[in-house]
């Protein structure tokens, strides 16, 4: 029988979970906010991530952090637009393929039991609307699922159910990292100044830029003038197109504006019930949830946003260091 004791004054490690929460291209302001950490010298022992959150979470323990940031940062209009393959009929406005094409490039062979820290992404069953933590297999299916936002995304199939994206039940994970064993943990919130603009004026112009030349798009026929008479690319400039101040909202920008609703509500709700030790929320309200081509802009406010809270987390895991734990046993069968 081997016991194990802590007393006071004698430091022990207590697990750390970091709650990465959903906010579409918000999201990489996670990248700058795992980078401080990094620097800082703190390493997560849990993480628990809900869409984008998921995304990055899971780049991150599976050593594709590099990789991800260097193709957020690469991200202009002409390559957004080359990820949005359109469906017509079926369960989602896009089929999410080519998304999935570049996630399974770099971690398609990675599953979640393998990584070396606990991680979920958190999902919903479309059937039961249940919140799901996704624990288990390959990685990129659990990341899909995770941000598979309904009427944009088709729904996952994982395990035989349908799942859509977390941010409807859990935009920021807290509880499942809580749940994972999780006796502090660190939460952001890309919801702080929730109700900032939800699109841009620019972020998916059809037109491209003359900087874009030497990229491929997938759209391209005999010239831009017959780009613009594409079905897809109508459909796509109708829903996600310019909009201009005092004009009626395109349907992308209503569904970004209800889920930005959703995620700030059910985040109030859920924080309060189970809050966080460290709340981190970047300022990048005035950054629109389509607009993945401000990477550079997200990851440095994430970065400073986290910079600012690394003296109260290292002051929080001090005194939880110093907490006296009871005595543990187990016994050799």
């Amino acid at each position: 029988m081997r016991i194990e004791t802590h007393s006071m004054g004698e430091n022990h490690t207590a697990p750390l979970g970091l709650a990465l929460g959903g906010g579409v291209a918000r999201g990489w302001a996670h990248i700058g906010a795992i980078r401080a950490l990094i620097e800082a010298g703190i390493r997560p022992d849990i993480i628990a991530g809900t869409s984008i959150g998921a995304v990055v979470g899971g780049a991150y323990l599976a050593g594709k952090i590099d990789i991800l940031e260097k193709w957020a940062r690469g991200l202009n209009r002409r390559k957004m637009m080359s990820y949005m393959d359109v469906r017509w009929g079926g369960a989602g406005f896009l089929r999410g393929e080519r998304l999935a094409r570049v996630l399974n490039h770099y971690m398609g062979d990675i599953k979640i039991e393998d990584l070396d820290r606990k991680f979920a992404a958190v999902t919903c069953d479309l059937r039961t609307g249940y919140e799901v933590w996704l624990q288990r297999g390959p990685i990129v299916p659990a990341v899909r699922a995770s941000y598979a936002l309904p009427g944009a995304f088709e729904p996952v199939k994982v395990d035989g159910r349908f799942m859509i994206d977390g941010a409807l039940v859990n935009p920021v994970p807290v509880s499942a990292c809580r749940a994972l064993g999780a006796h502090m943990v660190i939460a952001i919130s890309l919801n702080g100044d929730a109700f900032g603009p939800i699109g841009s004026s620019h972020e998916l112009d059809m037109t491209g830029t003359d900087d874009d030349k030497d990229l491929v798009d997938p759209f391209h026929l005999a010239g831009q003038s017959l780009n613009k008479l594409r079905p897809d690319r109508l459909l796509l400039k109708s829903m996600v197109g310019n909009v201009r101040p005092g004009t009626s909202p395109k349907i992308g920008s209503v569904m970004m504006g209800t889920l930005n609703i959703v995620m700030d509500r059910i985040s109030r709700s859920r924080l309060a019930g189970d809050p966080p030790d460290v709340f981190v929320a970047p300022r990048i309200g005035h950054i629109g949830m389509l607009e993945f081509t401000k990477a550079d802009e997200l990851i440095e406010r994430g970065y400073h946003a986290m910079q600012h809270e690394i003296p109260l987390i290292k002051s929080v895991m001090d005194i939880l260091a110093q907490m006296p734990t009871a005595a543990a046993a187990t016994t050799d069968d």
